[in-house]
């Protein structure tokens, strides 16, 4: 295409893909993550070379492979540490941190939460499906309580993270959850990640069609979805359901469900989302609904602004150099106290 008489290339989602063969199991909801992840970075149009791709350990750990960009496949829980080291060190790279419920929440739980904490200015994409697939089905820190696994033939007896109430507690600037079988709609909430300033954590709702079938089923199923779906939108009413006659208003305290044209209820009585509002109890409703009972909210929930680590850090150097009396090896030597060896 043409800007100014000049040829730009743009890229295509095919741009970003390897030569790598995807080694998920057919209809594992990974594919369709990587495919909109390709497309966000299309999307945003960085270099390829200013995108990093970093992971820990999992099924969706193997995601650097699939990427035509840099990558570091990294241990088990670690991959946390690893891109806040790697934004840390290069600012100008696009850093995206590939993880799961198990690698993130479990051994790698620390690491999430201080460089949430940080507001290390990367993407968490958090690939959640209730199960550790790549070693075979055991429960992981987001299994529902009582789901029979293979570490929990009787039930889990485990209450597990909700992964929004544990970002917004850690101090999460921007928090938003998108589903694998809605590729337009995740590829608009990565572009949005992308262009928060600060740790942007994305919880993405996947299948496994092995170990942990249909465990989002309640949200997900066609037959009742648009009943149990909420699509959020910054300055815009919360209004769902097969009519878009349904809403949620905040009553007594707490989030309820309610019809328009019911009970003298009417659109202007339906909350508007304030994805802005420093503020995070709403937030943290918003990312807590369940289903049957309530939507699941999608989207961005939380996007307020607050200054990154690495913009603090670089403001910080430059500060201590300019009131330092040492500006040379030389200076440091002969910093303090000195002797002369005779």
């Amino acid at each position: 295409m043409l800007e100014n008489n000049i040829e730009v290339q743009k890229y295509t989602a095919a741009d970003f893909k390897s030569d790598q063969e995807v080694r998920w199991c057919p209809g594992c909801g990974d594919h369709a993550v990587l495919n909109a992840v390709q497309k966000a970075m299309a999307e945003i149009g960085h270099p390829k070379e200013n995108y990093a791709v970093i992971s820990g350990i999992g099924c969706s750990s193997r995601f650097p492979y699939y990427m035509n960009t840099y990558g570091f496949h990294g241990i088990h829980g670690r991959a946390g540490a690893i891109a806040s080291g790697v934004k840390t060190a290069n600012p100008k790279l696009s850093v995206w941190q590939v993880t799961g419920d198990g690698d993130a929440l479990a051994i790698g739980g620390n690491h999430f939460i201080h460089e949430i904490r940080r507001n290390i200015d990367l993407n968490i994409l958090l690939f959640n499906n209730e199960i550790y697939g790549l070693t075979k089905g055991q429960y992981s820190p987001t299994t529902k309580y009582g789901q029979k696994t293979k570490t929990s033939p009787y039930g889990t007896i485990e209450q597990p993270f909700k992964v929004g109430q544990l970002a917004m507690g850690a101090g999460a600037t921007f928090f938003a959850r998108a589903l694998d079988n809605n590729i337009k709609h995740a590829t608009e909430t990565f572009v949005k990640a992308e262009a928060h300033r600060g740790t942007s954590v994305i919880e993405i709702l996947v299948n496994c069609v092995i170990y942990s079938d249909q465990t989002h089923a309640a949200i997900t199923d066609k037959e009742f979805k648009e009943d149990r779906q909420l699509f959020l939108e910054h300055g815009q009413k919360m209004i769902f359901g097969k009519e878009k006659n349904k809403g949620i208003v905040l009553n007594q305290g707490g989030l309820q469900v309610v019809t328009i044209g019911e009970n003298g209820i009417t659109e202007a009585d339906i909350l508007v989302h304030n994805a802005k509002n420093q503020d995070p109890i709403v937030h943290m409703m918003l990312a807590n609904m369940q289903a049957p009972e309530m939507p699941v909210a999608l989207g961005v929930i939380r996007a307020v602004e607050a200054y990154t680590y690495e913009v603090a850090l670089e403001q910080k150097i430059e500060e201590t150099k300019a009131a330092s009396k040492i500006h040379s090896m030389d200076d440091l030597l002969n910093s303090g106290e000195t002797w002369v060896v005779k």
